[in-house]
């Protein structure tokens, strides 16, 4: 396989040197892999703090900035953090209102997650978690134990990101963050597996006209494999799954997102079957983003997420942001 690198163990190293040329607004400490916004800590907010595996960008590095994260800790790919990178995250970030780890329910992430919030609260810093375990394609896989964190992460991100950026208390919050994470849902579709820099060849097997519903965002194994369908016929499986589990009573934010390799011609295409469905379910919409969000590097396909809103989760979906990933408002 042909990729933009170097060597293949530098490749997360090269990648962050490159977002600190890009983006001056992020103080970014290549030796440590954190991440953080230049004006952190940012005096009377919570600090919100996340990470994960890279491969996933703009997810995690690219939501830091005014309303949404104060840092983010990227792993190796598709391999979590380490405690001492959210440890050194939080004191970054710790205006002495607190901290709040976002977190996407994967083994690895949980145990370190849970393991640097000891450590920081015996450094004095007061830490809350909230886990994200939107997919419902499947209960347990091949990296989890219960549903799976993916799309959801980006709205909990943004919104828990806005009540901080409003000065809420860090109970506020945890309280808005779980909140998101009860009323969202998400189902991915893979049309071709993804090649990780180490490897150097697709992580997993998928034949020439066939396609796996329910993917995960690391290639893991979903509900069933088909012949390739049609945008309309994967529409139709994707929003339905996600509707019987959510059974929304209210405007749905949507986010129709890319896994890496799929045209924004395909991915607007696929976004006016998923409205289709929606309207032929009597759903109402609130508001659409369509993109490459929360990818797996080079997987060709897309997930659904959903997340029902009330007034107040909609008004700070709406309010300002400005990271590398998502801006609008400022």
């Amino acid at each position: 396989m042909k990729m933009l690198m170097n060597v293949a163990e530098n490749v997360v190293a090269d990648a962050l040197r490159g977002v600190a040329a890009a983006h001056p607004e992020l103080v970014v400490d290549v030796a440590n892999r954190v991440i953080v916004r230049r004006d952190a800590p940012v005096e009377g907010k919570v600090g919100l703090v996340s990470g994960g595996g890279s491969g996933h960008e703009p997810l995690h590095g690219g939501f830091v900035g005014p309303g949404m994260l104060d840092a983010a800790c990227p792993g190796e790919v598709f391999t979590s953090p380490v405690p001492d990178q959210m440890v050194r995250a939080a004191a970054a970030v710790d205006s002495g209102r607190g901290v709040l780890f976002l977190v996407k329910n994967y083994t690895g992430d949980v145990l370190n997650f849970r393991m640097a919030e000891e450590l920081a609260q015996d450094e004095g810093i007061q830490v809350a978690s909230v886990l994200i375990d939107d997919d419902v394609a499947v209960t347990d896989s091949t990296f989890t134990a219960g549903r799976r964190g993916t799309g959801a992460t980006l709205f909990v991100e943004k919104i828990a990101g806005a009540a901080a950026d409003e000065g809420a208390p860090l109970e506020r919050v945890e309280a808005v963050a779980r909140q998101v994470v009860a009323c969202s849902r998400s189902f991915g579709v893979a049309l071709a597996p993804c090649t990780t820099p180490a490897k150097g060849s697709p992580t997993f097997d998928l034949p020439a006209g066939e396609l796996e519903l329910g993917v995960g965002i690391h290639g893991e194994p979903g509900r069933e494999r088909r012949a390739m369908m049609t945008s309309h016929e994967i529409a139709d499986v994707a929003v339905d799954a996600v509707l019987t589990d959510l059974e929304p009573r209210l405007p749905v934010l949507v986010l129709v997102n890319g896994m890496g390799a799929t045209p924004l011609l395909e991915l607007y295409g696929f976004t006016a079957e998923v409205h289709r469905v929606l309207a032929e379910r009597e759903v109402a919409v609130a508001r659409t983003l369509v993109g490459n969000y929360v990818t797996s590097l080079d997987m060709a396909g897309a997930s659904v997420t959903l997340c029902q809103v009330d007034g107040e989760l909609l008004r700070l979906w709406d309010a300002p942001v400005q990271t590398p990933g998502l801006r609008w408002g400022r």
